[in-house]
């Protein structure tokens, strides 16, 4: 959509569903059952009614940095997402993912003395794409919030964390840090542009119900220097990154069962977000995107405006679940007719729920010249039943 502002939906939800199929809080962690791979979908899970008194997204509001680059806990589900396209010295290209999500339990939660309480849970997803090697690695930790501050979120200084992975810096430089046994990232981002205020003004509308929407900003290009380490072998890098920020307490239409979102960054220094809700058909539901152009203006783009074809489909050996995996995207408003590929097809995060999600590069043209580009594609609701998705 013009905004990935469906992804607000999935982050807090995600956390109450997982709450909901068996992760369980004890004292300052929390524990998973054995069979952490659930085939649930996100559309059943995003539609539980919010608890309590949570604030609503229903009209246009000003946006005041670096307020608005930390936490709103007023609003029932929130995400910070990172991802990056970035390569080395010699050629090699990488892609990464690192999104922390918050979700509040309850908005009448009581006050409490003790450190240990609190109405705030706290999810990461971590990935790495190592195209040369063909490799993909993905993780999630989850962390209750409070003063014992194994994971939360402030504005000044900026900071978002769930355990050691971090997102910190004044919201538009940000040093971003998260490892695995198997991969790790050191980067520091710098947008070199203002932040897209995405759907109307920031206000980001999923369907035509009143209140089901978020607010949501992009920074789209972030320049972005340091290490990628994979299997131990640290690798100097640099490249660019995208940064989405949403918050809302909504949920999908009854006929929506998950989405595809591209965010990418063009050769001719402008940045292209789209994305679609679907229904169980496979139709479009609600359609939007948005192109920030070279010079910072913004151009919508609404129903009708994007032609979204799958040219490809890559069917998981793990869990079956097949996605298109190559595309075609004409948008003659922009004059951008491109195709995108992924780095790699295996780029399936199953971390408690599936979905994919990965780094794609795109060639074509622009208004009849040659344009390429790197981005990365969401896919969620794939899969039989319930759907797959994050």
């Amino acid at each position: 959509m013009q905004y990935k502002t469906w992804r607000w939906v999935a982050g807090g939800v995600v956390l109450l569903l997982l709450l909901a199929i068996g992760w369980q809080l004890v004292g300052s962690r929390l524990i998973t059952p054995a069979a952490a791979q659930v085939d649930w979908g996100i559309a059943r899970a995003i539609n539980r009614p919010a608890a309590g008194n949570f604030q609503r997204a229903t009209e246009v509001r000003p946006f005041v940095f670096p307020q608005d680059h930390g936490p709103h806990p007023e609003y029932q589900t929130e995400w910070w997402y990172y991802t990056g396209n970035l390569q080395s010295a010699d050629g090699q290209r990488w892609g990464y993912q690192l999104t922390f999500f918050r979700s509040g339990l309850s908005a009448d939660a009581p006050e409490r003395e003790s450190q240990w309480a609190t109405s705030q849970v706290y999810l990461a997803h971590f990935a790495v794409t190592d195209a040369a090697g063909q490799r993909f690695a993905a993780n999630s930790q989850i962390a209750r919030g409070g003063e014992i501050n194994i994971a939360g979120a402030q504005a000044e200084p900026f900071h978002v964390f769930v355990k050691t992975w971090s997102a910190e810096g004044t919201g538009d430089n940000v040093r971003l840090r998260a490892a695995t046994d198997q991969v790790s990232i050191d980067l520091n981002l710098e947008s070199s542009k203002p932040a897209t205020l995405q759907g109307d003004r920031g206000l980001s509308q999923k369907s035509n119900e009143v209140g089901n929407a978020s607010y949501y900003y992009s920074l789209t290009r972030m320049i972005t220097s340091g290490t990628i380490s994979f299997a131990g072998k640290p690798t100097t890098v640099e490249g660019l990154s995208w940064m989405d920020h949403e918050w809302g307490t909504s949920a999908l239409s009854g006929e929506q069962v998950g989405w595809d979102w591209l965010g990418a960054q063009l050769s001719d220094n402008s940045e292209i977000m789209w994305g679609r809700l679907r229904r169980a058909d496979g139709s479009a539901d609600y359609t939007n995107g948005s192109l920030t152009e070279a010079d910072n203006s913004v151009i919508s783009l609404g129903n009708g405006d994007v032609q979204w074809t799958a040219l490809d489909t890559w069917r998981s050996s793990e869990t079956g679940v097949e996605y298109p995996s190559r595309w075609r995207l004409q948008a003659p408003k922009i004059g951008l007719d491109v195709e995108l590929t992924p780095l790699i097809p295996n780029q399936e995060l199953r971390v408690g729920l599936t979905y994919w999600e990965g780094a794609v590069r795109i060639t074509g043209t622009r208004n009849g010249q040659p344009i390429d580009g790197y981005g990365y594609i969401e896919l969620t609701g794939y899969g039989s039943g319930a759907q797959q998705a994050r």
